[in-house]
């Protein structure tokens, strides 16, 4: 899963949120690493929805602007959930090698 992906059904794990409160969400998320563009953020909420892993949850019009909210549905936070794992297995990996490469006095190894 790419991290903007990831990071949109995280910001959509706790609640409903429409598009823009998702891209703050992201942005806040990341810290600031991930600053989603309105059109990529809506491609990708398109996709999402194709795929089952968000829904509308509701419209309403505040300011006399139209929001659209999408939550995060049950097939959504299985695959968060699955790449959340994905990531930590990933990540303990890298610490026990980092961990390795320390313990070695960090001596680079040729190889031929």
């Amino acid at each position: 899963m790419r991290e903007p992906t990831f990071l949109i059904l995280a910001a959509l794990a706790v609640r409903p949120l429409h598009g823009y409160a998702v891209i703050q969400e992201v942005a806040e998320l990341s810290g600031g690493r991930v600053a989603l563009q309105a059109g990529t953020l809506y491609a990708a909420l398109d996709r999402l929805t194709a795929e089952g892993h968000v829904e509308p949850d509701r419209d309403e019009v505040v300011d006399g602007r139209h929001r659209r909210y999408y939550r995060l549905t049950d097939a959504g936070a299985q695959a968060l959930e699955a790449d959340v794992a994905r990531q930590r297995q990933n990540a303990t990996a890298a610490a026990k090698r980092l961990r390795t490469r320390r313990t070695i006095g960090g001596a680079q190894v040729a190889t031929s």
